[in-house]
């Protein structure tokens, strides 16, 4: 099967190597308008053979969107304007309303499949693409009764490939819950290493203290804005609406320290605990 990947980054880059290693793909042509990246990419051996939309799309039985969620949903239209009726689209995109709706009405839309993995890191580009990345991961396909059965079938088969474990779920069902597991646990972390950062202002002393735990908190916030002002635009509702909820959660403990409330603020500690029960 040849594939085109539009965006060989940390997504698309990882997604080329495994399906490489699982023989999934024969051919992989990379999509980027980036030009660092593309030569990243093929010197990586991520992509075996650079190309422009038209031509990549021309020549593969499946193309593979994994560009911020705003470029996504600009270019997808486009993109299923250029196949045929055998050819499939997926993309890779962490909101999922926002790209449904923009083909909704769209002739081809039914070889279109709605897809995310649910995996990522604070890096970005080919070099920090990682074939086992996937493994064991959730991949979340979302609206599957508007896609074609072989073109379902199809990025079913990716699925496996990458060696996730599919879940269906409707668009608008998704965004609410990756907002509430994901997209507030960026905006914390954000907001952390920027109270740090405006407090402390020593920075070899945060470098010196920090403990694994302060590290592993604010990791997030070394994730690009390119790609998560986007998310954050894109799902804006429903970030909102857990924003509140999260800060009426900080307020709690705000309060509980300054009445000197210490029953309380145990009470909101084990309250939290329950989460050992759920992530184990």
């Amino acid at each position: 099967m040849k594939i085109s990947i539009i965006g060989v980054g940390l997504i698309g880059g990882s997604i080329a190597l495994k399906l490489k290693q699982k023989k999934t793909a024969d051919f992989i042509y990379g999509i980027d308008n980036n030009t660092e990246n593309l030569n990243e990419a093929l010197a990586l051996n991520i992509i075996n053979e650079k190309a422009d939309l038209e031509t990549g799309i021309k020549n593969s039985d499946l193309v593979i969107i994994a560009i911020p969620v705003d470029s996504a949903r600009k270019i997808l239209p486009k993109v299923l304007d250029l196949i045929s009726d055998q050819q499939t689209v997926m993309d890779v995109g962490s909101t999922k309303s926002g790209i449904v709706d923009a083909v909704k009405n769209h002739p081809k839309r039914s070889r279109f499949v709605a897809f995310h993995p649910m995996w990522g890191t604070e890096n970005h580009g080919p070099k920090s693409a990682v074939a086992e990345s996937f493994s064991g991961k959730a991949g979340v396909i979302c609206n599957r009764e508007e896609s074609a059965k072989d073109a379902l079938e199809l990025v079913e088969n990716v699925v496996k490939s990458l060696e996730m474990h599919p879940i269906y779920m409707n668009a608008d069902d998704h965004d609410i819950h990756t907002a509430y597991i994901s997209h507030i646990s960026h905006i914390t972390s954000y907001a952390l290493a920027n109270t740090v950062l405006e407090k402390e202002k020593e920075e070899d002393t945060i470098f010196q203290l920090a403990s694994s735990g302060f590290s592993s908190t604010v990791r997030l916030a070394k994730s690009h804005p390119e790609m998560w002002v986007p998310i954050f635009k894109q799902n804006k509702e429903n970030v909102l609406d857990v924003l509140n909820e999260h800060i009426s959660q900080l307020r709690k403990f705000k309060s509980a320290l300054e009445k000197d409330n210490f029953e309380y603020l145990e009470e909101l500690i084990i309250n939290a605990n329950r989460i050992r029960g759920i992530l184990k």
